[in-house]
């Protein structure tokens, strides 16, 4: 027999009103960010294979989707762009037909300041060898000129009608690059998400697939950061706010909980954090065999990341996801 004050967890968890009440982290739809794949030169949608019920979209069936992602109530898109044609310094990155830009264009258009429209900026979509910037002969991704390239990016992705500008290549300097581009172009008010801390991660296999730039030779060890660092992940996030980052993000999410809470206790800027493809063809494959009940684990993910500190998490299953919370 207990003593009347022996304290009691499970008071507080007797029916679903009481743990709604108590919930310490709490999901919404504005929560999330969808990433999106584009890809010039198709009728159809093409279905990703790793990626169940993920397509690469035509610039319809793109529009199609940014108008349920807005209906459902989520924060925004984040675009990522399949050209036809690739070439060493990925030209098509900047152009003003390239396929990112003109679907910039037409989802802004179509839906102003509804979603934020979000332009993920890399090369590595974009080269024929697949890596996030300029190689030399000697097949080293060569910093300082791939950063004009990013500036130029930049310049055309605001142009197009991106709100925000989403650098993902982990060059040195890169923030500092883009913010002047924009400034010098008079987008002084289109702000910078830097990938600040972007693991060379094992869970990126589907993207590449959806994507279509996994790297010809070698890979990206170099530039991405290194899975066992952590006080390296504060030290590239503070170089990116110095160079005038509005808010950052971690990459990958779940299996660096760790670092997105760091971060978070960090700074005084909006984290987000990047559910990848990895995770998602995870999850759903498990769910596909059974083992798992797909939407409590799906929940469960999304909390966790919430959890951890990041306020807004890039997920594939954002839109279904704020159908659930809705």
């Amino acid at each position: 027999m207990t003593s009347p004050g022996f304290a009691r967890g499970r008071r507080l968890r007797s029916t679903p009103a009481l743990r709604r009440l108590t919930a310490q982290t709490r999901l919404a739809p504005a929560d999330f960010v969808l990433p999106v794949f584009v890809k010039q030169g198709i009728d159809e949608p093409v279905p990703i294979s790793s990626m169940p019920g993920v397509v690469q979209h035509t610039l319809d069936s793109l529009r199609k989707a940014a108008h349920e992602a807005a209906e459902a109530g989520i924060g925004g898109l984040i675009l990522f762009g399949i050209p036809s044609e690739k070439d060493p310094v990925g030209s098509q990155a900047d152009a003003a037909d390239g396929i990112v830009n003109v679907a910039l264009q037409q989802l802004r258009d179509d839906l102003g300041d509804e979603l934020v429209l979000m332009a993920d900026l890399c090369l590595c979509e974009y080269t024929d060898h697949g890596h996030c910037g300029v190689v030399t002969p000697a097949g080293i991704v060569d910093n300082d000129p791939t950063l004009d390239r990013y500036a130029a990016v930049a310049i055309a992705q605001a142009q197009a009608g991106a709100h925000v500008i989403a650098p993902s290549g982990m060059m040195d300097g890169q923030v500092a690059a883009i913010r002047r581009a924009l400034d010098g172009s008079g987008f002084t008010e289109t702000p910078i998400l830097a990938y600040a801390a972007k693991y060379a991660s094992g869970f990126y296999g589907p993207f590449r697939e959806a994507a279509e730039g996994a790297p010809q030779f070698g890979d990206r060890s170099t530039y991405q950061m290194d899975p066992p660092n952590a006080h390296e992940a504060l030290r590239e996030v503070r170089q990116d706010l110095a160079e005038g980052a509005d808010a950052v993000m971690v990459k990958p999410a779940l299996p660096y909980l760790d670092i997105v809470r760091a971060v978070a206790d960090a700074v005084d800027v909006p984290v987000s954090a990047y559910q990848v493809s990895g995770e998602y063809a995870m999850l759903e494959a498990a769910a596909a065999n059974g083992w798992v009940d797909r939407q409590r684990a799906i929940l469960e993910t999304l909390t966790a990341i919430r959890r951890a500190g990041a306020g807004t998490v890039l997920t594939y299953w954002a839109v279904e996801a704020a159908r659930w919370l809705r």
